[in-house]
């Protein structure tokens, strides 16, 4: 069918000012809701939503689970932006999940502080606080702890994590559960089951997405896609942690380099963005292109550099980040590294299933298939993928996980043999095909040798 050029320009005209409506009420803290318990559709936002009312937003925490961080929570952040909410009106409550270095009072007493800022610079009453798996435990604690605390709170989210007798601390819960028994549940809150999803992914799937909203605003989303920013400026910032205890990187340098998506090297010599990074390791803001792709180089003082690659941001973050290991310590010590190969480590928060057939997810590098029932079964509820040269034989074995990573929780470990260059001038291809269709996923990064260099991409979740 010919698209009528003038019907074209009024489709365009009518994405951008969408666009500019949803960027104005960011700054007010409002959100315009439909009238109709439907959503509009995907896109159409307040011109095509009909009557309206106004709501006032409430900031959002987010806690996060065992070996998480506020990284999960990226994807729903962008969806709740992408309809009306102020990009500093979500924050993550980050902590040592092994408690090795901290205590749940730490927690405790690091989410009130929190929660008092939000309220201080946002004006608001009381927050909506979202947790996942460990950290709903956490929250239903803090919670229940006193009623000062739960007075403050005016929604809790528990996703597919720990049941309840009553909802804690009085306060008006939704409960979403994933896969697994239907007869968990918070006696007196709603509880919604998506049985078709993983456990991760009820943090950053399109219904949980839309359940929350509801809950939150009584409306139901204009949109669950994430919606480009108008002329893609964006402004990203995040942290260099180290996993899982999210301790911030000191005594390194950022480096954001922007590259070629057909290759993955970098356009220019000179960052777009440089930090030397200390205390909690945060990072930024710098105005990005939205539709670009970056490389984030974490150079440590022994010369080792962590290279960090991701898709294009679309939105504007503060949630990113680059998670990674003291040298030569934690995950990094478990791997083995050669001048001849590149190692990776390939992450999404949606787990990988290679044991379900037409209904998993394909992954692929340089055309080597990374799932199948050994590597990444259902149950294993497999986030990263580390693939490196087991052995450095030069050959690869990819029907069985590398034993290091195979008792880990949601990481795996396959044994991938790339050949990497001393000038990183070839290409490592990384193709995925999500479950449930949607579109491909495919970056390109440079054949880095190991012996310095260390490779992490992150493939996107949200489709």
């Amino acid at each position: 069918m010919r698209v009528h050029p003038a019907s074209a320009l009024a489709d365009r005209f009518r994405r951008i000012l969408v666009g500019l409506v949803l960027a104005a009420m960011t700054v007010t803290g409002l959100v315009v809701g439909p009238a109709s318990a439907g959503a509009a559709p995907a896109g159409a936002g307040p011109a095509g939503a009909g009557h309206h009312r106004l709501h006032r937003l409430r900031p959002i925490v987010f806690v996060h689970g065992w070996s998480g961080s506020g990284n999960q929570f990226e994807t729903a952040a962008k969806r709740f932006t992408s309809n009306g909410y102020p990009l500093d009106y979500i924050a993550a409550q980050e902590y040592d999940s092994t408690f090795t270095t901290s205590t749940p009072t730490d927690l405790f007493a690091a989410l009130d502080a929190r929660i008092e800022r939000l309220l201080a610079t946002t004006g608001a009453d009381r927050v909506d606080l979202v947790a996942h798996s460990l950290g709903t435990a956490l929250s239903q604690q803090y919670l229940n702890s006193s009623p000062q605390r739960a007075a403050r709170v005016a929604h809790y989210v528990n996703l597919d994590g720990l049941t309840a007798t009553q909802p804690p601390g009085g306060v008006a819960t939704l409960a979403i559960w994933g896969e697994g028994s239907a007869a968990r549940e918070i006696t007196g809150a709603r509880n919604l089951y998506f049985g078709n999803e993983s456990h991760t992914e009820t943090v950053t799937s399109r219904p949980s997405f839309a359940a929350e909203y509801a809950f939150f605003t009584g409306r139901a989303p204009w949109t669950t896609a994430i919606v480009p920013q108008p002329g893609h400026r964006v402004r990203l910032s995040g942290r260099a942690v180290l996993f899982p205890t999210n301790a911030g990187v000191s005594g390194a340098t950022l480096d954001v380099y922007r590259v070629d998506p057909a290759t993955g090297r970098r356009r220019h010599s000179r960052p777009v963005a440089s930090y030397r990074l200390a205390g909690d390791g945060s990072w930024g803001p710098f105005r990005a292109d939205g539709a670009a792709r970056y490389e984030f180089a974490l150079t440590r003082s022994d010369g080792s550099v962590h290279h960090f690659y991701f898709e294009p941001a679309r939105r504007s973050s503060t949630l990113i980040r680059l998670l990674t290991s003291e040298p030569g310590a934690g995950l990094d010590a478990l791997v083995e590294r050669s001048a001849r190969q590149t190692n990776l480590n390939i992450i999404r928060n949606r787990e990988w299933w290679g044991d379900q057939g037409a209904a998993g997810d394909t992954l692929t590098v340089n055309g080597n298939s990374l799932l199948n029932a050994a590597t990444s079964p259902r149950s294993k509820r497999a986030i990263a993928v580390f693939a490196y040269d087991l052995g450095r034989d030069g050959i690869s074995h990819l029907d069985a996980a590398i034993p290091a990573f195979a008792g880990l929780p949601f990481l795996t470990g396959v044994d991938l043999f790339t050949p990497a260059s001393p000038a990183a001038d070839g290409r490592v291809v990384i193709s995925s095909k999500p479950r449930g269709g949607g579109r491909p996923d495919r970056i390109v990064v440079p054949n880095w040798p190991s012996t310095r260099h260390l490779v992490s991409v992150q493939v996107d979740d949200w489709h």
